[in-house]
């Protein structure tokens, strides 16, 4: 076993909406360097010292899930932190398990040396690259993420391209503008989530509505640029 010391939050044993296709568990690894207004897990955001869940008791707990799940998809905070995390995945392949990744798109090294041994990979994609801090509270991050995000599409690792929005944080004309840019760096799978107050902390974003945002028009032109678009709303 590789990866005793992945620090893990939580689990959930069974999902069918976190790994398009598949039945799937979920590990929740701790720990996250940027702060969305919008995230809706605050409380994996800090990186504790002594993991909440001991890495071989889960590796257990999914053993006893084989012929019951396809795979497990590692989500966070951010996985691609956790130096553990190839260890974990090794230890899962070794179960049969096929492999997803959830990632903010973070750390493009990191990321990179983890492609060949995934199978699939739901990245988030947050603004225009050049207005990146307005999101994660963080100078330069928008390069990281386009560095992960060209280091995806170039691996030929099944992939989602995601971005969540809301009226407050993207505009629609830079919601249009950011689908434009991710069509013409090679993304063909893309899914708008309309921001849902539900677990989120910040009142601010859970007071504005998003009824009718974007346009009708807008989402029929980003569909347009993309061989896979799905819309997510939740009002």
């Amino acid at each position: 076993m590789g990866a005793r010391l992945l620090k893990v939050g939580g689990v959930t044993p069974f999902t069918a909406t976190d790994y398009p296709g598949q039945l799937a568990a979920v590990v929740f690894v701790q720990g996250c360097p940027w702060r969305c207004g919008y995230c809706h897990n605050p409380h994996l955001q800090a990186r504790p010292p002594v993991s909440a869940l001991h890495w071989p008791t889960v590796l257990d707990k999914l053993r006893r899930r084989t012929g019951l799940i396809d795979g497990v998809v590692f989500s966070g905070g951010e996985p691609t932190m956790d130096p553990a995390l190839a260890g974990a995945i090794a230890d899962v392949r070794a179960l049969g398990f096929k492999v997803g990744l959830h990632t903010a798109c973070i750390y493009p090294k990191h990321l990179t040396a983890l492609l060949p041994m995934l199978d699939w990979v739901g990245f988030d994609i947050k603004a225009p690259f050049d207005r990146y801090e307005r999101i994660t509270g963080v100078a330069d991050s928008g390069a990281q993420a386009r560095a992960c995000a060209e280091a995806i599409i170039a691996s030929g690792v099944d992939y989602e391209c995601r971005t969540t929005i809301h009226p407050t944080l993207l505009r629609e004309s830079e919601v249009l503008e950011l689908a434009n840019t991710l069509a013409d760096m090679g993304v063909d799978n893309y899914a708008l989530q309309i921001f849902r107050p539900q677990g989120c902390n910040d009142g601010a974003l859970n007071a504005i509505a998003t009824a009718g945002y974007p346009s009708g028009d807008a989402l029929a032109h980003i569909a347009a640029r993309f061989g896979r678009f799905t819309l997510r709303r939740h009002d």
